[in-house]
């Protein structure tokens, strides 16, 4: 009896054991373990970062702040004094991390989250979030490689190594391509826990819930992709011109991220609140393209001017030159700030700014217009000349239709554009020619970047390095960039040894201190890296 009376103690105690340990690993959870986050708070800082992060895990990556140096490269603004490697073309030095941004947003602000999106969505049967997370995957993808050329694919994400693989432009293409066919895979589900509602949540700051749009989305990515070929032997301008017509087509569609305007993590990188643009100002290239000095629009003055850039004390539109400070413009011929104040300050306010300048203005991602530019040049390379001209046409209307409705603010009354300012401007033959055989393949590339100006700096960038910045337009002897003049030998900067640049080195704070060897493989090392050129550059 006395044994059985303890065995049924010692049996007492190891419930009593048990119970107290279910107790204490409820009480301290592993820290090392995952603990599931509902995705619906993970969504909104992914979308952020498409534009500007500002968060405890990481500031100020994502696309805006690249925007600024990179933006000087394809001559959208400059330095208002000489002596910046940017204007010069050069690429980051020392331990800098500009240019990284973009790196940094894809491995880091979006990397893991999307993964989680993903992985947790997919277990809840989330469909659209599992379909939004692999759109935003597919245009990091494309993003990434595109600044960067080789970067890491098999290996990235992979949290038991302690360095990683450089893999081609080609293979983080082709990844590209599959997350976007996933992606819409995903958006096209329906049922179990599907809910545009509940998308809305992780997504009021885009497009608050709507699956279709972000289908459309994905195959606006697509039609990117396929464009970036126009060198290679195998280049698809059907493929272009099929996922361009299923992607944005209307600027109700338009893939933008919104901006609440309530303080600095609210607010646009670009506007005056955080004051990261005060010592840029337009170039002579844009202001030139949009007063009638462009010789391929040679004495037309385009109304989107008065949205797009600033006027100076004569209400004429000038701009500067890389690495030429003031360019020898008078007093009154220096354009404004992109705030409203004179050329001279580094302020301005909100009341004065217009455009992506604005503190609360979307930043667009893609939009509809690009879909039609991207059509153009897919029908003008096919010699389809009269639905290249349709194409282009209606970019062009598209591209002024989104600026009357979504940036009129703080335009002069008298410059806000109406319905015949844009049928005048679009009727004009020196713009649109009446005869489809006389269109060119520089108004096709220089109307995109008119559309694209500010924000589209990217594929900008893509485009200008598909020809090489210079490249005469087949047939004739005049620039696809028309009057685009790059820094000349003596304005390049030192470390580029006389050429242009090409590409972005990955961010400092990861590579070139953990990653040096697999760097060096790809020739990381090299002081003009920036000038290697890329693969979707060259036949």
């Amino acid at each position: 009896m006395k044994k059985i009376n303890q065995i049924i103690g010692i049996a007492a105690a190891l419930i009593f054991l048990g119970a107290c340990t279910k107790k204490v690993n409820e009480a301290y959870i592993n820290p090392n373990a995952q603990v599931v986050q509902p995705i619906e708070t993970l969504l909104p800082n992914v979308i952020s970062a498409m534009a500007v992060s500002y968060t405890a895990q990481g500031t100020n990556y994502g696309y805006q702040n690249d925007g600024i140096y990179v933006g000087r490269y394809i001559q959208f603004w400059e330095t208002n004094t000489a002596g910046s490697q940017y204007d010069q073309m050069g690429g980051a030095t020392g331990g800098s991390d500009i240019l990284g941004a973009i790196w940094a947003m894809h491995y880091y602000g979006q990397g893991q989250n999307l993964n989680r999106i993903i992985q947790w969505g997919t277990e809840q049967k989330k469909w659209d979030y599992v379909g939004v997370a692999q759109a935003i995957r597919a245009w990091s993808w494309l993003s990434l490689t595109d600044m960067y050329g080789e970067a890491i694919l098999k290996d990235a994400f992979n949290t038991s190594l302690l360095v990683f693989t450089y893999d081609t432009q080609q293979e983080i293409y082709a990844e590209a391509k599959k997350q976007a066919l996933l992606a819409i895979e995903n958006l096209t589900k329906t049922g179990d826990s599907v809910s545009a509602s509940n998308l809305a949540k992780g997504d009021q700051y885009f497009y608050n819930g709507d699956a279709q749009k972000w289908k459309k989305f994905a195959y606006s990515v697509l039609a990117r992709l396929y464009n970036r070929t126009t060198n290679k032997s195998d280049y698809k301008p059907d493929s272009v011109i099929y996922y361009a017509n299923l992607g944005i087509n209307s600027n109700a569609d338009n893939a933008s991220v919104k901006f609440a305007g309530l303080g600095t993590s609210t607010n646009s990188y670009y506007g005056p609140f955080r004051g990261n643009i005060g010592t840029l100002r337009q170039s002579k290239f844009i202001a030139d393209l949009l007063s009638g000095g462009n010789n391929s629009f040679l004495g037309v003055s385009d109304p989107r001017a008065w949205y797009l850039i600033r006027e100076n004390d004569n209400g004429t539109f000038k701009g500067i030159r890389p690495n030429k400070g003031t360019d020898g413009l008078s007093v009154s011929d220096r354009p404004q700030n992109f705030w409203g104040n004179p050329f001279s300050s580094t302020s301005g306010t909100d009341a004065n700014a217009r455009y992506i300048f604005k503190d609360a203005a979307s930043y667009p991602i893609i939009t509809a217009a690009e879909m039609q530019f991207l059509k153009a040049e897919a029908y003008y390379r096919k010699g389809k000349k009269l639905e290249a001209r349709d194409a282009y046409r209606q970019g062009i209307s598209l591209s002024f239709d989104m600026l009357s409705s979504d940036y009129a603010s703080s335009v002069p009354a008298a410059h806000l554009m109406t319905p015949a300012d844009k049928n005048a401007y679009i009727t004009n033959t020196v713009v649109v020619p009446t005869n489809e055989n006389n269109l060119t393949l520089s108004q096709i590339m220089l109307q995109k970047y008119i559309a694209m100006y500010g924000w589209g700096f990217l594929e900008t960038w893509v485009d200008m390095r598909r020809f090489h910045y210079t490249d005469l337009e087949a047939g004739t002897t005049r620039q696809v960039y028309t009057d685009f003049e790059p820094p000349a030998p003596a304005d390049l900067y030192v470390n580029n040894l006389g050429e242009y640049v090409y590409r972005a080195r990955p961010r400092y704070n990861s590579e070139y201190l953990y990653n040096v060897d697999a760097l060096g493989k790809v020739g990381g090392l090299d002081l003009n890296y920036n000038t290697k050129k890329m693969w979707f550059s060259e036949p």
